[in-house]
């Protein structure tokens, strides 16, 4: 085992309680995980692409300390967009204070506000779509079907969008997952840009629905992808809460109840980073306990919850795991 870095003992060193602790605690089972041969899901939602989560997550994947990602459809696109447009971003650090009619003129100046950070639409948006639309309709007339990150990883790997590279490639996570080949789950695909577009030219008539296949098959597909790796167990790793979560966790129920294959192991390590408030109702704010009633955790899954901001805690957890 590599010799931990500086970030990793100041973590050792000062993170000794409270939500700090809870940590380093979480970094220590996960790499217990990887050190005994277990897999472990990555689920991304909020925008942490957009916060450039890539700088550190790329290296994550390239290390092999994930094994599958769950995530939004935005987060899927807007690695790419950060790729290709970087320079034309707009950061907005006093975006708290802004009026109605300053969000308006964002908006006439083709800029979309995440947060502190505009993204450009005719830089981003309209630079991918042209790209991704011959990729979408090669598929059709060929008569191929795939995902919607195989669609992705496609464009990526075809070199098309060298021409518009800002960005040191070795920091998108999204061509690191593509030359990794990494499994993926998008669910929820058809809210994000990118499925919205596609949406659009469905009911032009220029593309048939059909040429992406579907949230269904997404579960289908990680029901085997479980099955096939769950040998030394497969751990559950949550950024923020949403659909990216709340898909992938559920296909452990999903085999033991409605498949009845009762063999179906547990998730065997749980960690969410959130700053949802403890609630009732709210799953993204539900303690990692009421997962065990739901059949998704086991008594003795080692679970973890980071109340805290993600932008934060996971660039610290994943150094950690890079001996950093």
């Amino acid at each position: 085992m590599k010799t931990k870095g500086a970030i990793s003992q100041f973590i050792e060193n000062y993170y000794l309680h409270f939500n700090a602790a809870t940590l380093v605690d979480a970094a220590k089972g996960y790499e217990s995980q990887l050190d005994h041969g277990g897999k472990m899901l990555v689920s991304l939602a909020g925008a942490m692409s957009t916060a450039e989560l890539g700088k550190i997550f790329a290296e994550m994947i390239r290390q092999d300390k994930v094994h599958i990602v769950s995530c939004t459809g935005a987060n899927l696109e807007e690695d790419i967009m950060n790729l290709v447009a970087h320079s034309h971003y707009k950061r907005i650090p006093n975006y708290r204070d802004l009026t109605p009619q300053q969000e308006w003129e964002l908006l006439e100046q083709g800029l979309n506000r995440v947060t502190d950070t505009c993204i450009p639409e005719e830089e981003a948006f309209r630079r991918l779509q042209k790209h991704i639309f011959k990729i979408w309709k090669d598929a059709e007339e060929a008569g191929e079907r795939y995902f919607p990150h195989e669609f992705m990883y496609k464009m990526l790997l075809s070199g098309v969008l060298e021409q518009y590279y800002e960005i040191d490639i070795k920091d998108s996570w999204m061509y690191a997952a593509a030359k990794a080949n990494l499994p993926m789950v998008v669910p929820g695909w058809e809210d994000s840009t990118m499925g919205n577009i596609f949406a659009s030219y469905v009911m032009k008539g220029e593309l048939k629905a059909s040429t992406m296949k579907s949230g269904i098959e997404y579960m289908t597909f990680l029901a085997d992808w479980y099955t096939d790796n769950s040998k030394n167990g497969i751990g559950f790793f949550q950024i923020g809460g949403g659909i990216a979560g709340d898909f992938p966790i559920c296909v452990v129920p999903m085999l033991y109840q409605d498949m009845e294959r009762t063999d179906t192991p547990f998730w065997n390590y749980f960690c969410q980073i959130s700053d949802s408030t403890t609630s009732y109702g709210s799953y993204s704010g539900a303690v990692p306990n009421e997962k065990i009633t739901w059949g998704k955790l086991d008594i003795h899954t080692p679970k973890f919850i980071i109340e805290s901001d993600a932008t934060i805690v996971a660039p610290l957890l994943f150094a950690y795991l890079l001996n950093m």
